[in-house]
C-alpha cells in the first residue's frame, strides 16, 4: 500500500469512523475522507444527477426496508419497481440456464418483461480469440469461447434498462461491465469450487484455504503492525 493510498480494509473494528459521521476527524490516517478529500467532494457532487440521485434513493430505501427480510432475487425485483423499469436483462453462465428459466418466471410473475442471453452465444471458437487447441477444456473438438462483448450489446440493442449477471467467469464479467449500458447487478458469482459462495474461501483463509496465500502472506496481527505506522494512527 502506497502511503498515499487509502485503504478501509485495515481500518480498527473499533473505528469505522465514517459510520458515526467523523470519517474526516477520527478515521485513521489512510481513511478515504483524509487521503483525498477532493475526489469525495467531487463524488459527492455527482449525486446531484437526477439519475444518479435516483439510483442512489431507491438503493437506500430497497436497504432500509429489506434488511435481512428479503433475499437477493427479492431486492432485484422491489428494486427495479421502485426505479419503474419494465425490462430486464439476463446476462448468464451456459451452465446456469435452469437457474435463468426459474428467475425469469420470478420477474415475469412480477409483470417485467425479461430478455436472457448466456454466455456461449455466437458459438465464437476459442482459436478466433487466440487459443490453442491445447489449451481448451477438452482439446480435440469444437469449444465455443464465451462471448460477453455480445450479451451486452444484445441486451444494449434490445433496450434492457437494468440487467442481471448470473455466474459469468472472473474476466468475462469484467467485459459485461464494460460494454454494457444499463445499470447492472449481479445476482450469482460463479465460484464451481465452493458452490457459488466464494465468501467461503475468505472465512476459510486461515484454515482449509491457506493455500490462497503467497509467498508474501502477512502475518495474523498484521492490521496491529500497520497501526503502529504513523499514517494509521486514530487521530
Amino acid at each position: 500500500m502506497d502511503d498515499e493510498d487509502f485503504a478501509c480494509a485495515y481500518c480498527p473494528s473499533t473505528v469505522r469512523a465514517c459510520r458515526s459521521g467523523e470519517a474526516g476527524t477520527r478515521g485513521p490516517g489512510f481513511c478515504p475522507s483524509k487521503v483525498d478529500p477532493d475526489v469525495q467532494a467531487k463524488a459527492r457532487a455527482l449525486y446531484n444527477d437526477p439519475e444518479t440521485h435516483r439510483l442512489a434513493y431507491n438503493s437506500a430505501l430497497v436497504e432500509s426496508e429489506g434488511y435481512c427480510k428479503w433475499t437477493r432475487v427479492q431486492e432485484v425485483v422491489e428494486f427495479a419497481k421502485r426505479m419503474g423499469w419494465k425490462k430486464i436483462g439476463i446476462a448468464n453462465c451456459i451452465g446456469l440456464l435452469d437457474l435463468a428459466n426459474v428467475f425469469t418466471g420470478i420477474l415475469e410473475s412480477h409483470g417485467f418483461e425479461v430478455i436472457s442471453v448466456a454466455c456461449k452465444n455466437g458459438s465464437i471458437p476459442k482459436e478466433e480469440i487466440g487459443l490453442t487447441d491445447a489449451q481448451k477444456l477438452k482439446p480435440g473438438g469444437f469449444e465455443p469461447a464465451c462471448n460477453p462483448v455480445a450479451q451486452a450489446e444484445l441486451l444494449n440493442a434490445h433496450g434492457s434498462e437494468f440487467n442481471v449477471v448470473m455466474g459469468l467467469c472472473i474476466g468475462h464479467d469484467s467485459l459485461f461491465f464494460k460494454h454494457a449500458k444499463a445499470p447492472t447487478t449481479v445476482l450469482i458469482t460463479k465460484d464451481r469450487v465452493l458452490g457459488h459462495n466464494p465468501v467461503a474461501a475468505l472465512q476459510l483463509a486461515d484454515m482449509y484455504y491457506a493455500h490462497l496465500y503467497g509467498p508474501l502472506k502477512p502475518p495474523k496481527s498484521a492490521t496491529a503492525l500497520r497501526a503502529k505506522r504513523n499514517r494509521t494512527a486514530v487521530k
